[in-house]
């Protein structure tokens, strides 16, 4: 999905570059790269967060059918794998002021 992404904002710049505007063609192409960069930060840091929150939660899982007074503890351990999304979301939010 996201290559598609990346694939479609990267062709979409090449056609406009065919349509005479008044920006410069560097600006577009750019413009598209910036873009593509947003999606791959946004999406491998989802990816990232998704397999760090399934490992994390199949061992909370197992900690906790041993040893229940340990639920708190593994809770922060899967909210720390979360952040993960959020600091790609900052990421993107901080390429995306700058285009």
């Amino acid at each position: 999905m996201i290559v598609f992404l990346a694939v479609v904002s990267l062709s979409s710049s090449a056609f406009a570059q065919n349509v005479p505007t008044t920006q410069a063609p560097s600006s577009q192409s750019s413009n598209g790269l910036g873009l593509m960069a947003v999606a791959l930060s946004t999406g491998l840091a989802a990816v990232g967060a998704g397999i760090a929150v399934g490992m994390t939660g199949a061992a909370s899982v197992g900690a906790i059918s041993e040893k229940p007074e340990l639920l708190g503890r593994t809770l922060i351990y899967v909210g720390l794998a979360e952040g993960i999304v959020i600091y790609g979301l900052i990421v993107s939010i901080m390429i995306l002021g700058r285009l």
